[in-house]
């Protein structure tokens, strides 16, 4: 059987990471952020990104992929995403999908079919 994907959503500070870590220790899950600020390296400060002790135990994916001055589109994240779920459960677990950017929880939910940016 194919594991579900699991979505968690809401605002900044509403205790999604904290959800996300113990569903993923219960379960058995690998989390994909879906955060739009999160994605830059070095912009740590009033994102919430998950701080290194809170990723110690539980893998996550989408922190970090790109410089503050890259090009990094729904598109790609999408892919990226999928990309992700398809491993998670390569390795038996749950994807979990944790974030406050409705266009990317929407655009992998939805199966929107996007066009790269040329």
């Amino acid at each position: 059987m194919v594991k579900p994907v699991i979505v968690i959503v809401g605002p900044t500070a509403s205790g999604k990471t904290g959800a996300a870590i113990a569903l993923a220790l219960e379960i058995g899950g690998e989390i994909i952020c879906a955060d739009s600020r999160t994605i830059y390296r070095g912009m740590d400060v009033g994102t919430a990104k998950p701080s290194m002790e809170e990723r110690k135990n539980i893998v996550h994916f989408g922190l970090d992929l790109v410089n503050p001055d890259e090009r990094f589109t729904v598109y790609e994240w999408k892919k990226y995403a999928e990309q992700k779920i398809y491993e998670i459960r390569t390795r038996g677990k749950y994807p979990i999908v944790v974030g406050g950017t409705g266009l990317y929880i929407d655009a992998l939910i939805y199966n929107y079919q996007l066009l790269k940016y040329l």
